[in-house]
Protein backbone atom coordinates (compact mmCIF):
# COMPACT_ATOMS: atom_id res chain seq x y z
CA UNK A 1 0.00 0.00 0.00
CA UNK A 2 1.28 3.71 -1.07
CA UNK A 3 1.86 6.33 1.57
CA UNK A 4 -1.49 8.14 -0.08
CA UNK A 5 -3.61 4.73 1.26
CA UNK A 6 -4.22 3.76 -2.66
CA UNK A 7 -2.18 0.49 -4.46
CA UNK A 8 -0.70 1.11 -7.84
CA UNK A 9 -3.71 -0.44 -9.56
CA UNK A 10 -5.89 1.80 -7.88
CA UNK A 11 -4.27 5.19 -8.78
CA UNK A 12 -3.55 3.62 -12.65
CA UNK A 13 -7.87 2.91 -12.19
CA UNK A 14 -8.05 6.52 -10.99
CA UNK A 15 -5.62 7.83 -13.62
CA UNK A 16 -7.71 6.07 -17.01
CA UNK A 17 -11.17 7.62 -15.22
CA UNK A 18 -9.42 11.21 -15.53
CA UNK A 19 -8.44 10.25 -19.01
CA UNK A 20 -11.93 9.09 -19.78
CA UNK A 21 -13.40 12.02 -18.17
CA UNK A 22 -11.06 14.37 -20.15
CA UNK A 23 -11.55 13.06 -23.69
CA UNK A 24 -15.51 12.96 -22.71
CA UNK A 25 -15.21 16.15 -21.68
CA UNK A 26 -13.72 17.52 -25.29
CA UNK A 27 -15.84 15.00 -27.32
CA UNK A 28 -18.80 17.34 -26.00
CA UNK A 29 -16.83 20.44 -26.39
CA UNK A 30 -16.77 19.82 -30.20
CA UNK A 31 -19.94 18.71 -30.42
CA UNK A 32 -21.50 21.80 -28.55
CA UNK A 33 -19.15 23.63 -30.51
CA UNK A 34 -20.53 22.59 -33.97
CA UNK A 35 -23.76 23.34 -32.75
CA UNK A 36 -23.46 26.52 -31.46
CA UNK A 37 -22.14 26.98 -35.75
CA UNK A 38 -25.77 26.83 -37.02
CA UNK A 39 -28.89 28.74 -37.07
CA UNK A 40 -31.49 28.29 -34.00
CA UNK A 41 -34.22 27.36 -36.66
CA UNK A 42 -31.51 24.58 -37.81
CA UNK A 43 -31.17 22.87 -34.39
CA UNK A 44 -32.71 19.89 -33.62
CA UNK A 45 -34.39 19.50 -30.76
CA UNK A 46 -31.75 17.11 -29.00
CA UNK A 47 -29.14 19.62 -30.12
CA UNK A 48 -31.55 21.97 -27.93
CA UNK A 49 -31.04 19.73 -25.31
CA UNK A 50 -27.83 18.87 -24.95
CA UNK A 51 -27.21 22.73 -25.26
CA UNK A 52 -29.49 22.99 -22.01
CA UNK A 53 -27.42 20.89 -20.47
CA UNK A 54 -24.67 22.62 -21.39
CA UNK A 55 -24.38 25.96 -20.27
CA UNK A 56 -21.09 26.44 -18.59
CA UNK A 57 -19.86 25.01 -21.63
CA UNK A 58 -21.59 27.12 -24.21
CA UNK A 59 -20.82 30.20 -22.04
CA UNK A 60 -17.34 29.35 -22.39
CA UNK A 61 -17.13 29.00 -25.80
CA UNK A 62 -19.49 31.81 -26.90
CA UNK A 63 -16.96 33.94 -24.50
CA UNK A 64 -14.29 32.87 -26.41
CA UNK A 65 -15.94 33.61 -29.74
CA UNK A 66 -16.49 37.37 -28.46
CA UNK A 67 -12.57 37.18 -28.00
CA UNK A 68 -11.58 36.17 -30.85
CA UNK A 69 -14.10 38.82 -33.18
CA UNK A 70 -12.34 41.60 -30.88
CA UNK A 71 -9.27 40.71 -31.60
CA UNK A 72 -10.07 40.37 -34.95
CA UNK A 73 -11.67 44.05 -35.31
CA UNK A 74 -8.57 45.51 -33.66
CA UNK A 75 -6.64 44.02 -35.97
CA UNK A 76 -8.41 45.19 -38.72
CA UNK A 77 -7.29 48.57 -40.50
CA UNK A 78 -10.04 51.16 -40.49
CA UNK A 79 -9.87 54.47 -43.00
CA UNK A 80 -12.06 57.68 -42.14
CA UNK A 81 -13.52 59.15 -45.11
CA UNK A 82 -12.46 62.25 -46.61
CA UNK A 83 -14.70 64.53 -45.58
CA UNK A 84 -14.51 63.02 -42.19
CA UNK A 85 -10.63 62.75 -41.83
CA UNK A 86 -10.83 66.98 -43.13
CA UNK A 87 -13.03 67.52 -40.25
CA UNK A 88 -10.58 65.60 -37.91
CA UNK A 89 -7.61 67.52 -38.95
CA UNK A 90 -9.05 70.78 -38.28
CA UNK A 91 -9.49 69.92 -35.13
CA UNK A 92 -6.11 68.38 -34.85
CA UNK A 93 -4.21 71.65 -36.25
CA UNK A 94 -6.29 73.74 -33.18
CA UNK A 95 -4.88 71.50 -31.00
CA UNK A 96 -1.30 71.83 -32.46
CA UNK A 97 -1.32 75.41 -32.60
CA UNK A 98 -3.01 76.20 -28.95
CA UNK A 99 -0.57 73.50 -27.32
CA UNK A 100 1.97 75.26 -25.19
CA UNK A 101 4.19 71.54 -24.98
CA UNK A 102 3.53 69.93 -27.62
CA UNK A 103 5.23 66.12 -27.74
CA UNK A 104 5.11 63.49 -30.60
CA UNK A 105 5.10 59.88 -29.88
CA UNK A 106 6.16 57.69 -33.32
CA UNK A 107 5.72 54.09 -34.30
CA UNK A 108 6.76 52.02 -36.93
CA UNK A 109 3.65 53.48 -38.87
CA UNK A 110 5.37 56.51 -39.68
CA UNK A 111 8.17 54.69 -41.92
CA UNK A 112 6.09 52.35 -43.95
CA UNK A 113 6.10 54.91 -46.98
CA UNK A 114 9.97 54.43 -46.64
CA UNK A 115 9.01 50.74 -47.92
CA UNK A 116 9.90 49.54 -43.98
CA UNK A 117 7.86 47.44 -42.91
CA UNK A 118 5.83 47.97 -39.79
CA UNK A 119 5.16 45.10 -36.95
CA UNK A 120 1.14 44.94 -36.27
CA UNK A 121 -0.19 45.68 -39.53
CA UNK A 122 -2.01 43.47 -42.13
CA UNK A 123 1.53 42.63 -43.40
CA UNK A 124 3.81 43.50 -40.25
CA UNK A 125 6.37 41.62 -39.14
CA UNK A 126 4.86 40.24 -35.81
CA UNK A 127 1.59 39.59 -38.17
CA UNK A 128 3.38 37.59 -40.89
CA UNK A 129 5.04 35.36 -38.20
CA UNK A 130 2.26 34.38 -36.59
CA UNK A 131 0.59 33.41 -39.60
CA UNK A 132 3.30 31.07 -40.47
CA UNK A 133 4.62 33.09 -43.29
CA UNK A 134 8.04 34.43 -44.34
CA UNK A 135 9.49 37.90 -43.90
CA UNK A 136 11.93 39.07 -46.59
CA UNK A 137 14.73 41.49 -44.84
CA UNK A 138 14.00 45.26 -45.96
CA UNK A 139 17.09 46.69 -47.38
CA UNK A 140 17.35 49.95 -44.96
CA UNK A 141 19.96 51.62 -47.20
CA UNK A 142 17.64 52.58 -49.72
CA UNK A 143 14.87 54.26 -47.42
CA UNK A 144 15.07 58.08 -46.66
CA UNK A 145 12.90 59.91 -44.26
CA UNK A 146 9.34 60.02 -45.23
CA UNK A 147 7.04 63.29 -45.91
CA UNK A 148 6.24 62.93 -42.35
CA UNK A 149 9.74 62.42 -41.18
CA UNK A 150 10.25 65.70 -42.91
CA UNK A 151 6.86 67.29 -41.62
CA UNK A 152 7.73 66.69 -37.58
CA UNK A 153 10.78 68.35 -38.34
CA UNK A 154 9.06 71.33 -39.87
CA UNK A 155 7.03 71.59 -36.89
CA UNK A 156 10.04 71.48 -34.37
CA UNK A 157 12.01 74.52 -36.51
CA UNK A 158 8.49 76.27 -36.08
CA UNK A 159 8.55 75.69 -32.58
CA UNK A 160 5.08 74.12 -32.78
CA UNK A 161 7.29 70.48 -31.43
CA UNK A 162 9.05 70.41 -28.54
CA UNK A 163 10.41 66.91 -28.33
CA UNK A 164 9.99 63.81 -30.44
CA UNK A 165 9.72 60.33 -28.71
CA UNK A 166 10.78 57.18 -31.67
CA UNK A 167 10.65 53.87 -31.15
CA UNK A 168 12.02 53.05 -34.56
CA UNK A 169 15.28 52.17 -34.98
CA UNK A 170 15.95 53.56 -38.71
CA UNK A 171 17.48 56.78 -37.67
CA UNK A 172 15.12 58.62 -40.03
CA UNK A 173 14.55 61.41 -37.55
CA UNK A 174 18.19 62.21 -37.23
CA UNK A 175 18.57 62.10 -40.77
CA UNK A 176 15.38 64.36 -41.80
CA UNK A 177 17.15 67.25 -39.75
CA UNK A 178 15.70 66.54 -36.27
CA UNK A 179 18.23 68.39 -33.83
CA UNK A 180 19.35 65.27 -31.69
CA UNK A 181 18.39 67.14 -28.80
CA UNK A 182 15.06 66.74 -29.95
CA UNK A 183 14.73 63.06 -30.27
CA UNK A 184 14.64 60.03 -27.91
CA UNK A 185 15.07 57.08 -29.68
CA UNK A 186 14.39 54.55 -26.84
CA UNK A 187 15.24 51.21 -28.70
CA UNK A 188 18.30 52.47 -30.34
CA UNK A 189 19.81 53.79 -33.83
CA UNK A 190 20.84 51.46 -35.77
CA UNK A 191 23.95 53.91 -37.47
CA UNK A 192 24.95 54.34 -33.87
CA UNK A 193 27.81 51.95 -32.09
CA UNK A 194 29.39 53.15 -28.62
CA UNK A 195 31.88 52.81 -26.66
CA UNK A 196 30.81 51.97 -23.03
CA UNK A 197 34.15 51.85 -21.55
CA UNK A 198 34.65 55.70 -22.48
CA UNK A 199 33.11 58.31 -19.55
CA UNK A 200 30.79 59.94 -20.93
CA UNK A 201 30.50 57.52 -23.57
CA UNK A 202 32.33 57.87 -27.00
CA UNK A 203 29.24 57.45 -29.99
CA UNK A 204 30.14 56.34 -33.23
CA UNK A 205 27.78 57.26 -36.25
CA UNK A 206 28.27 55.53 -39.21
CA UNK A 207 26.62 55.49 -43.09
CA UNK A 208 25.50 51.67 -42.40
CA UNK A 209 24.07 49.41 -40.39
CA UNK A 210 25.91 48.59 -37.67
CA UNK A 211 23.87 45.52 -36.24
CA UNK A 212 25.29 42.76 -38.72
CA UNK A 213 26.94 40.88 -36.21
CA UNK A 214 24.57 41.75 -33.29
CA UNK A 215 21.28 40.55 -31.64
CA UNK A 216 19.47 39.97 -28.74
CA UNK A 217 21.85 40.06 -25.31
CA UNK A 218 24.74 40.25 -28.04
CA UNK A 219 25.75 44.02 -28.91
CA UNK A 220 29.53 43.51 -29.85
CA UNK A 221 29.67 45.08 -33.46
CA UNK A 222 33.64 43.82 -34.19
CA UNK A 223 34.94 47.49 -34.24
CA UNK A 224 36.70 48.65 -31.34
CA UNK A 225 36.86 52.08 -29.64
CA UNK A 226 39.51 55.06 -31.66
CA UNK A 227 39.96 56.00 -28.53
CA UNK A 228 40.56 53.60 -25.30
CA UNK A 229 40.39 50.20 -27.90
CA UNK A 230 37.43 49.08 -26.22
CA UNK A 231 34.71 47.03 -27.91
CA UNK A 232 32.09 49.17 -29.18
CA UNK A 233 28.38 48.04 -29.52
CA UNK A 234 25.38 48.55 -31.09
CA UNK A 235 22.27 50.95 -29.34
CA UNK A 236 19.33 48.71 -30.54
CA UNK A 237 17.13 47.78 -27.62
CA UNK A 238 15.45 44.07 -28.28
CA UNK A 239 11.63 43.23 -27.32
CA UNK A 240 13.07 41.54 -23.60
CA UNK A 241 16.06 43.51 -23.28
CA UNK A 242 16.02 47.31 -20.83
CA UNK A 243 17.62 50.22 -22.44
CA UNK A 244 20.43 51.35 -20.09
CA UNK A 245 22.41 53.28 -22.77
CA UNK A 246 22.04 57.48 -22.25
CA UNK A 247 22.44 58.22 -25.77
CA UNK A 248 20.92 57.95 -28.14
CA UNK A 249 17.75 56.72 -26.10
CA UNK A 250 17.68 59.84 -24.43
CA UNK A 251 15.26 58.83 -21.76
CA UNK A 252 15.88 61.82 -19.42
CA UNK A 253 14.90 64.14 -22.09
CA UNK A 254 11.42 61.96 -23.03
CA UNK A 255 10.71 61.78 -19.22
CA UNK A 256 10.89 65.57 -19.32
CA UNK A 257 9.23 65.94 -22.28
CA UNK A 258 6.60 64.04 -21.05
CA UNK A 259 6.42 65.73 -17.28
CA UNK A 260 5.98 69.13 -19.19
CA UNK A 261 3.45 68.17 -22.38
CA UNK A 262 0.32 69.64 -22.32
CA UNK A 263 -0.36 67.75 -25.55
CA UNK A 264 0.78 64.19 -27.14
CA UNK A 265 0.46 63.06 -30.80
CA UNK A 266 1.08 59.36 -31.19
CA UNK A 267 1.88 58.96 -34.86
CA UNK A 268 1.95 55.22 -36.67
CA UNK A 269 2.66 53.16 -33.37
CA UNK A 270 -0.02 50.27 -32.13
CA UNK A 271 1.36 51.78 -28.55
CA UNK A 272 0.93 48.31 -26.79
CA UNK A 273 4.99 48.46 -26.10
CA UNK A 274 4.87 52.41 -25.05
CA UNK A 275 2.04 51.53 -23.18
CA UNK A 276 4.15 50.14 -21.08
CA UNK A 277 6.17 53.12 -19.98
CA UNK A 278 4.08 54.91 -17.64
CA UNK A 279 6.86 57.46 -17.18
CA UNK A 280 5.07 58.83 -21.00
CA UNK A 281 1.96 59.30 -19.97
CA UNK A 282 2.36 61.10 -16.69
CA UNK A 283 -0.01 58.17 -15.05
CA UNK A 284 1.07 59.54 -11.12
CA UNK A 285 -1.26 63.16 -12.67
CA UNK A 286 -4.89 62.73 -11.76
CA UNK A 287 -6.74 62.22 -15.45
CA UNK A 288 -7.88 65.92 -15.60
CA UNK A 289 -3.94 67.30 -15.30
CA UNK A 290 -2.45 64.38 -18.29
CA UNK A 291 -1.48 65.81 -21.55
CA UNK A 292 -4.38 65.69 -23.82
CA UNK A 293 -3.38 62.68 -26.54
CA UNK A 294 -4.46 62.31 -30.07
CA UNK A 295 -3.77 59.37 -32.02
CA UNK A 296 -2.96 58.41 -35.86
CA UNK A 297 -3.52 55.14 -36.95
CA UNK A 298 -5.84 52.80 -38.53
CA UNK A 299 -5.59 50.15 -36.15
CA UNK A 300 -7.23 49.97 -32.75
CA UNK A 301 -4.58 50.88 -29.75
CA UNK A 302 -5.20 50.19 -25.90
CA UNK A 303 -5.02 54.42 -25.53
CA UNK A 304 -8.01 54.79 -27.91
CA UNK A 305 -10.59 55.23 -25.13
CA UNK A 306 -8.58 57.66 -23.32
CA UNK A 307 -7.96 59.87 -26.68
CA UNK A 308 -9.32 63.05 -27.16
CA UNK A 309 -9.54 62.13 -30.95
CA UNK A 310 -8.73 59.21 -32.91
CA UNK A 311 -7.67 59.83 -36.61
CA UNK A 312 -8.13 56.33 -38.63
CA UNK A 313 -5.85 57.29 -41.47
CA UNK A 314 -1.88 56.81 -43.02
CA UNK A 315 0.54 59.21 -41.62
CA UNK A 316 1.93 61.07 -44.53
CA UNK A 317 -1.97 61.33 -45.37
CA UNK A 318 -2.75 63.32 -42.65
CA UNK A 319 0.51 65.46 -41.94
CA UNK A 320 0.03 66.93 -45.64
CA UNK A 321 -3.63 67.90 -44.24
CA UNK A 322 -2.06 68.96 -41.26
CA UNK A 323 0.46 70.87 -42.51
CA UNK A 324 -1.64 72.59 -45.28
CA UNK A 325 -4.09 73.62 -42.55
CA UNK A 326 -1.50 75.32 -40.61
CA UNK A 327 -0.09 77.21 -44.13
CA UNK A 328 3.50 75.44 -43.44
CA UNK A 329 5.26 74.20 -46.40
CA UNK A 330 6.69 70.19 -46.49
CA UNK A 331 10.27 70.59 -46.87
CA UNK A 332 11.93 67.50 -49.45
CA UNK A 333 14.28 65.19 -48.16
CA UNK A 334 17.51 66.44 -49.64
CA UNK A 335 20.67 64.23 -49.37
CA UNK A 336 22.90 67.41 -49.52
CA UNK A 337 21.54 68.53 -46.53
CA UNK A 338 21.43 64.72 -44.62
CA UNK A 339 23.14 65.04 -41.48
CA UNK A 340 24.20 61.53 -40.94
CA UNK A 341 27.38 62.54 -43.91
CA UNK A 342 28.54 65.33 -42.31
CA UNK A 343 28.28 63.88 -38.39
CA UNK A 344 29.42 60.32 -39.16
CA UNK A 345 32.64 58.98 -38.08
CA UNK A 346 34.86 57.61 -41.12
CA UNK A 347 36.24 53.54 -40.87
CA UNK A 348 39.74 53.08 -40.21
CA UNK A 349 41.94 51.52 -42.75
CA UNK A 350 42.07 48.07 -40.88
CA UNK A 351 38.28 48.17 -40.07
CA UNK A 352 37.50 48.75 -44.47
CA UNK A 353 36.20 44.99 -44.18
CA UNK A 354 35.02 45.18 -40.92
CA UNK A 355 30.94 45.00 -42.71
CA UNK A 356 28.98 43.52 -45.37
CA UNK A 357 26.19 46.26 -44.87
CA UNK A 358 24.98 48.38 -48.08
CA UNK A 359 26.80 51.81 -47.18
CA UNK A 360 24.98 55.39 -47.29
CA UNK A 361 26.16 56.68 -50.30
CA UNK A 362 26.39 60.69 -50.03
CA UNK A 363 24.93 63.23 -53.06
CA UNK A 364 27.72 63.32 -55.86
CA UNK A 365 29.50 66.65 -56.90
CA UNK A 366 28.00 69.02 -59.19
CA UNK A 367 30.23 67.90 -61.91
CA UNK A 368 29.61 64.22 -61.37
CA UNK A 369 25.88 64.99 -61.51
CA UNK A 370 26.41 67.15 -64.63
CA UNK A 371 28.54 64.39 -66.65
CA UNK A 372 26.39 61.68 -65.86
CA UNK A 373 23.23 63.56 -66.72
CA UNK A 374 24.86 64.51 -70.08
CA UNK A 375 25.85 60.86 -70.67
CA UNK A 376 22.06 59.76 -70.03
CA UNK A 377 20.54 62.92 -72.35
CA UNK A 378 22.60 61.18 -74.88
CA UNK A 379 21.80 57.34 -74.47
CA UNK A 380 18.49 55.94 -76.09
CA UNK A 381 15.89 56.02 -74.10
CA UNK A 382 15.62 52.18 -73.82
CA UNK A 383 19.04 52.05 -72.02
CA UNK A 384 18.00 54.08 -69.28
CA UNK A 385 16.78 52.17 -66.06
CA UNK A 386 13.09 53.39 -66.08
CA UNK A 387 10.36 52.22 -63.69
CA UNK A 388 7.91 55.48 -63.12
CA UNK A 389 11.17 57.75 -62.61
CA UNK A 390 14.68 58.02 -63.26
CA UNK A 391 16.69 56.12 -61.20
CA UNK A 392 19.60 57.77 -59.50
CA UNK A 393 22.57 57.31 -57.26
CA UNK A 394 21.43 57.81 -53.88
CA UNK A 395 17.91 57.77 -55.13
CA UNK A 396 14.58 55.71 -53.96
CA UNK A 397 13.13 53.52 -56.54
CA UNK A 398 10.24 54.63 -58.40
CA UNK A 399 10.94 58.24 -57.36
CA UNK A 400 12.43 60.49 -59.83
CA UNK A 401 15.86 61.91 -59.32
CA UNK A 402 16.61 65.48 -59.11
CA UNK A 403 19.07 67.58 -60.50
CA UNK A 404 21.45 69.78 -58.07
Amino acid sequence: MAAGGLSRSERKAAERDKILREEQQRNRLRQVSRILKKAAAERSAEECRLLAESEELVKELQGRSRRREGLKRRQQEVCDDPGELRRKVRELALAVQNAKYLVIYTGAGISTAASIPDYRGPNGVWTLLQKGRSISAADLSEAEPTLTHMSIARLHEQKLVQHVVSQNCDGLHLRSGLPRSAISELHGNMYIEVCTSCTPNREYLRVFDVTERTALHRHQTGRTCHKCGAQLRDTIVHFGERGILGQPLNWEAATEAASKADTILCLGSSLKVLKKYPRLWCMTKPPSRRPKLYIVNLQWTPKDDLAALKLHGKCDDVMQLLMDELGLEIPPYNRWQDPIFSLATPLRADEEGSHSRKPLVPPQSAEETQSRDHKEQAAPLSSVPFSGGWFGRGCTKGTKRKKV
